[in-house]
Parts: structure tokens; sequence; C-alpha cells
């Protein structure tokens, strides 16, 4: 490289050297003229706004899902409750105030459905200790007494009696006996709603229902359905779903079996009344068949004379096929070993239950006991049999088995512990007692006047609240006090307030048996409150006039009751 050459590029190094440094001096000059001061380090952490509504809305979804209507119900109990004690004063009487907390609490959870209804009836368990009513070991007894028992042995027997289809062969048989030939439309009416109520006296009446329905429906489904069905048509489906319905209910008021609101109301009374002479299973069916039976054939006639004539018969005898019947009856094949057990054994605990205790004269077979022996006791008996009698199908198997069991109906058994735990602490508390003293009033109003109000008010409370046993626990240890209060004898008003919680006929959720009829399609609400509201009021007639009189015979109201 010459002399030229090296100065040049000598000269071109330095002038990027200079141009480098002039570059920084600028950049250094812009930064610090900037009118911007530099960031700062906050002294405490800042939020990003995102992450800021990010937790404001997880709060919210958290929060939304904590106030449900569910949990809400749920705190509406202890609620109710602290506010009862903490507003109410009964002349001192704690005991007094903190029953009726517990029952603001109970009957909230059992209104609103908080729990389901099984759990609730569970709460006197832990809600009367805690409050002082009664002891762990005094509420746990009134969950398994003679009545309970009554109950779970007829339950076991009933599962008994639908493993084996013996309701359906029984159904096949009276349905096909008075159907008639040409077809009668009242007597076949007559034939499946007779066959209904029978089965109702021995079964629950959700059970029923269940059993019943699809045997009504089947017979029905032969008639043709939708917008061309004739009118006559049409209105026999009304009245055999109407009629099984109705029967359910009214089916189960001739025995002590047949519904918990009857179970109820002996627990109450031999509750309140240990001297008392207590109603046997005999007692009651000489009281509750005839009324039951008067409602029957009014029921029956009113839905003949709506929804289905005798000269329907010759339209309907073109669809209906009794040929059917007949084939379903065959597909059920001649009655096996095990089936006539189940029915022998059905049998004799009814005789068991007719003959415990007859009359003064006659005491039954009872007496043998020395009265230790009650209603429950010959039920869990012939329970008992089930599982030890063999059913010859196969080697070594027997009748029943705890697998069949597994359906038991264990609410309505904690159902009804809790309704006869709430009627002792009512009483035992003297809640009762200071309720009854407001009913003063009442002791000038004749009882003819006395009996369709407590009925009506009965049979319309039970619309609403849904569970007819609610019902009836509510209602039946006020009509105790009312009764003391105007002097009369209690089952002057015990029974037709019981009864009458059963009255559910107007709305299809009134109670589950008529829930599964008004879901087959067949009938409209406007139906069952056209139906519904004449069968209450005779109901209320009928059982006004049966009480003094019938009732005086059967129940004894006319001796004093302490």
């Amino acid at each position: 490289m010459n002399n030229a050459e090296w100065n040049t590029t000598k000269q071109i190094k330095q002038y990027h050297f200079l141009s480098s440094r002039h570059n920084k001096t600028i950049k250094k000059k812009n930064h610090m003229d900037s009118p911007t001061t530099p960031e700062k380090t906050p002294l405490l952490p800042v939020e990003d706004n995102s992450i800021q509504k990010s937790k404001s809305s997880c709060f919210c979804s958290s929060l939304k899902s904590t106030l449900t209507s569910n949990n809400l119900s749920i705190l509406l109990g202890p609620i109710l409750s602290t506010i009862v004690c903490l507003c109410v004063k009964f002349d001192g009487n704690v005991t007094s105030r903190n029953m009726l907390a517990v029952l603001a609490w109970i009957f909230a959870w059992w209104l609103t459905e908080a729990l389901p209804m099984p759990i609730t009836s569970m709460s006197p368990l832990f809600l009367f200790p805690f409050f002082g009513i009664a002891s762990a070991d005094d509420v746990a007894h009134l969950y398994m007494n003679d009545v309970i028992a009554l109950v779970l042995g007829s339950f076991i027997l009933a599962l008994a009696v639908e493993h084996y289809n013996i309701h359906k062969r029984l159904a096949l048989n009276i349905t096909l006996l008075f159907c008639g030939d040409p077809l009668n439309p009242p007597l076949l009416l007559l034939g499946i709603c007779a066959t209904t109520a029978f089965v109702s006296m021995w079964m629950h009446n959700v059970a029923t229902a269940v059993l019943m329905v699809p045997v009504a429906t089947g017979i029905l489904h032969h008639f043709p359905t939708g917008p061309n069905q004739p009118v006559v048509v049409g209105k026999f489906c009304r009245a055999v779903i109407l009629g099984v319905i109705y029967s359910t209910t009214i089916g189960r008021m001739s025995t002590l079996t047949g519904t918990g609101v009857n179970l109820i109301l002996i627990g109450m009374w031999k509750s309140y009344f240990p001297e008392a002479k207590p109603i046997t299973f005999s007692t009651w069916f000489l009281f509750g068949f005839p009324s039951a039976l008067l409602m029957f054939f009014t029921m029956w006639g009113i839905l003949c004379f709506l929804y289905c004539s005798r000269s329907s018969g010759q339209a309907l005898s073109s669809y209906f096929d009794k040929d059917y019947l007949k084939k379903e009856l065959e597909m059920l094949g001649p009655m096996a070993f095990a089936e006539k057990m189940v029915l022998a054994l059905f049998l004799m605990l009814i005789f068991l239950w007719m003959t415990r205790s007859i009359t003064d004269d006659i005491p039954g077979w009872g007496v043998l006991f020395k009265g230790r022996a009650g209603d429950g006791t010959a039920s869990v008996m012939v329970a008992t049999l089930l599982f030890i009698v063999p059913s010859r199908k196969q080697k070594g198997e027997k009748l029943m088995d705890w697998n069949k069991c597994k359906q038991l109906p264990w609410n309505i058994i904690l159902l009804l512990g809790a309704g006869l735990a709430i009627a002792d602490g009512v009483r035992s508390s003297g809640l009762a007692d200071i309720l009854s003293k407001t009913l003063d009033f009442l002791e000038a109003v004749p009882y003819l006047a006395m009996a369709p109000a407590v009925c009506l008010i009965s049979s319309t409370i039970t619309e609403l609240i849904t569970s007819n046993n609610a019902t009836a626990t509510l209602i039946v240890p006020l009509l105790i006090q009312m009764a003391k209060t105007i002097h009369v004898h209690p089952l002057l008003l015990m029974v037709p307030g019981g009864i009458g919680a059963q009255f559910a006929f107007l709305l299809p959720t009134s109670t589950p048996s008529n829930t599964v009829g008004f879901a087959t399609g067949h009938v409209e609400i406007r139906d069952m409150i056209m139906v519904g509201l004449a069968l209450k009021i005779a109901g209320i007639a009928v059982l006004s006039f049966l009480m003094p009189t019938l009732g005086a015979f059967v129940f004894g109201t006319n001796a004093r009751v302490g």
C-alpha cells in the first residue's frame, strides 16, 4: 500500500469514529431534553386491570353459585327458627318456644323441599336434643314402635305381591268378570275402580297407582287416539284414568296400612291418650270401610254421569277387544306354588289383623299374650315367614330375599317416624296447650258445623302441601287441643281432620298418585277440578254424617277421655 492509499484509509476510519461519537452525543442530548420522566417503581404492587376483572367475575360467579334457591331454602329453616327464639315469648316457657322454633325449621324444609324429605324427616333426631325438647333415646324410640313395625311388615308383603304379579292377575280377572257381553262401560269402569280400591287397601297409594295405571292404559290402548278420537272414546278414557287415581285415594281410607295418615292419627291417639282404648286394625276397618264404600259409589256415579253412560257401550264395543285381556292372563300362566303361598300369607295377615281384638266380649287372640302383641307384631311375623317358606323355583330359594326388599319406601317410614316425634314433642313441650287457648271461641260453635269446617280446612291444606302425611302431622295435634277446649271427644275432630287430609282430588300435584294418572295424557286439569270438587264435597258430607253416628258406635265417642 503506498502513502496516498494509506492516508485515504486513515481518513475514512477517522470519519466513522467521529460520526459514531456524534450520533451518541445526539442520542444522549435528545434523551436529556425529553419532557417524559423516567418510570418509577411503585411502592405498592399495582394489579393489572384484566386480572382484577377476572377476580371480580370469579367472585360474582362464586356468589351466584352459592346463593342458589336451594341453598336459600336450606338457610330458611335456621333463620325462621332463630326469629321464633328471639321474638316469641310464652310466659317463660322456653321449651314450648323451642318446640315452635323446631316446627318452623322442619316445616320450612318440608314445604320448600330444601333437602330430600327422608333427610328432613330425620331432623328431629338432632333438633329435639339440641333445643332441649327430648332426649335422643326418647326421640329414637318413636321411629321404631308398633305403628312403624306395622308399616314395615306390610311394605315387605306388598313387595312380594308385586314381585309375583298377584295384583296384575287379580286386576285382569276382575276386569274380565265385569266387562260384560256385550260391553257395559259403567260395569267395566266399576270393575277397574273396585280392583284399584281393593289393592290400595293393602298397598301404598303410589305403588298402587304405579301398578294399576299401566293395567288401565293397557285396556285403553285398543281405542283410537289423537285428534280423530271419537268423543265417546275420549270420555271413557278420562273416566277410567280418573277412576283409577281416585279409587287409589278412596281405597286407602279403609285400612290402617293403606296410608300413612291413618297410622299417624292412630299413633298420635296412642301418644296423647295412652290410657284410652286403642284403635286396632279391625276397629278402624269398621268405620273406614263403610266411609270408603259410600265415597266409592259416589265417585262411580259422578264418573258415569259425566263421562260414561250405558248407551256408550255400542260405540265402544267396536274398539274393545276382550281377547286382549284373556291373552294377558294366559301369559301369566297358572298360579305357581310361590304365588299361592304369598297369597295365603297375605290372607293370614288380614285374618290376624282383624281378630287380634274383636269386642269386649270376644277379646281375640291378643288376650293370649296379655295385650303385649300388637298389629305390628303380626305384620313383622308374617313378613319374616316370607324369608323362611321356600319358593320351589330353585333349590334353597325362599319366597323373598333381601335384594327384593331394596325397594322398601324408607322415605315413608322415616316420615311416619317424624310425624310421631313431632306430635309427641308438641304435647310434651306444652305447645299444644298454649295453642289450644287461642281456640276458646270455638266452644260456642256446634259440632255439626265444626266437623265440615275441619275437614274442609285439612282437605284444602293437603292440596297445597302435596304430602298428606305432613298435613296430618301439622293439623291433628291442633285438633286434639281444640277438642279439649270445646269439651268434645277428640276423635270427633281427629278423624274428619285426618281423613280430610287425604282428599287430594283437585290438582295433579296434590299427591303422587294424581301425578301418575295425569302423566298418561288422558285427563286434563279441568277434568280433575270438576270431578275432584264434587268428590271433595261428597267426602266432607259423608264424614260429617258418619262420625256422630257410626263413629259413636265404633270408637265410643260418647265416653269421656282424659
